[in-house]
């Protein structure tokens, strides 16, 4: 029965998308039953039902021994029946920045009178999968926020996101996104924050930078990228083999590689992580080898979490303001919902918190 349910709505939202981008217009004939039983392969008695809809929405108008037509009446438009649900697909959910994000959503969009399905992909492409071929075999939600999955890596699903936006399910990506893709984004402006990090220890005197960046999220080549520019504004030499690139799957084992990134980080003075995790990660590797933060080694990160504040040494970290990225994420996807345009690209502004982390070395050593 419920798969009956979906494909009647699969065919009410076909014909409403072909209305709006102007493939059927007032006056057209649609399809035939027998030509829409073959083309969904469903019974005639779905396709009935999903005729019977679209005319007591207005949409249609079936004349008897001619056919069914889109209605020609100025007052028809056509109307997207709402499930008043958000789907939200996040990479991860009780950890970090994510239950700060998840909270915010939560309250708008329980304004807004809408509920929320949370999905939890644990940066997996085939859960991403599973959960997108959910959303569109129920047709239940309203919309898609979708937090990317390795989005530094080619992703075999973007079809699947294209799929729903075909179907008229708006879709917007937070903290990073799929440029292959068209749809909006709100994140931090991440080139920035990692341009941001750099600069602030060029200004404390430090010139023997080191990096640890993910690789396979595009958060990771953004920061690189800001990384990077400051340097070379800064005549500083960028030095490929200070920079350590890791993935989510070392950062899970991170012991395995702790002698290899220390042996990168050797004759820095400071280092540059990828967000607080890594330079939590990275304070306990010092900690048993017994190099001193800051006094050997200084560290400075990206995101402000609950870690940055709370680990054994503060950590001066550029602050990720996750919770305005997660109010302008809900409203926006609310105008989407109601067919309003939205910006491609927002991008939030950052700025240091500084702590304990950070050496400020001597006029001697600039």
């Amino acid at each position: 029965m419920e798969e009956s349910v979906a494909k009647y709505k699969e065919i009410c939202l076909w014909i409403k998308n072909r209305l709006e981008s102007g493939e059927l217009k007032p006056g057209d004939k649609i399809e035939s039953e027998y030509k829409l039983c073959q083309e969904f392969q469903v019974s005639r008695q779905t396709v009935r039902h999903a005729i019977a809809v679209l005319e007591e929405e207005g949409i249609i108008k079936r004349y008897r021994g001619s056919g069914t037509y889109i209605n020609d009446s100025d007052q028809v438009t056509p109307k997207k029946e709402k499930n008043m649900q958000i789907a939200v697909m996040t990479t991860f959910i009780q950890e970090y920045i994510f239950s700060s994000i998840l909270r915010e959503l939560e309250e708008q969009f329980s304004n807004a009178e809408y509920s929320l399905q949370i999905s939890v992909t644990n940066n997996s492409v085939e859960k991403e999968r599973f959960i997108l071929k959910n959303i569109l075999n129920k047709y239940t939600v309203d919309g898609l926020i979708a937090e990317t999955t390795k989005s530094g890596l080619p992703n075999p699903n973007l079809d699947m996101y294209g799929e729903l936006m075909k179907q008229g399910i708006p879709v917007l990506f937070i903290n990073s996104h799929y440029p292959q893709l068209a749809a909006p984004h709100v994140s931090l402006n991440d080139k920035k924050a990692g341009k941001l990090v750099t600069n602030y220890l060029l200004q404390c005197g430090h010139r023997n930078i080191a990096a640890v960046f993910k690789a396979d999220d595009g958060q990771g080549h953004q920061r690189y990228a800001g990384y990077v520019e400051a340097l070379m504004e800064a005549n500083v030499k960028v030095d490929d083999k200070r920079i350590v690139w890791v993935d989510s799957e070392m950062l899970t084992d991170f012991k395995q590689s702790e002698d290899w990134i220390m042996h990168r980080l050797q004759g820095c003075t400071a280092c540059v992580c990828y967000n607080d995790v890594v330079a939590n990660k990275l304070l306990s590797v010092c900690k048993k080898k017994k190099i001193r933060i800051p006094g050997d080694l200084s560290l400075i990160s990206i995101d402000n979490s609950d870690i940055a504040r709370f680990c054994e040494v503060p950590l001066t970290s550029a602050e990720n303001p996750v919770r305005d990225l997660a109010r302008i994420a809900a409203r926006q996807m609310l105008d989407m919902i109601d067919g309003k345009k939205v910006p491609e690209t927002t991008e939030l502004e950052t700025e240091i918190i500084t702590r304990n982390s950070v050496a400020i070395l001597n006029q001697g050593r600039l």
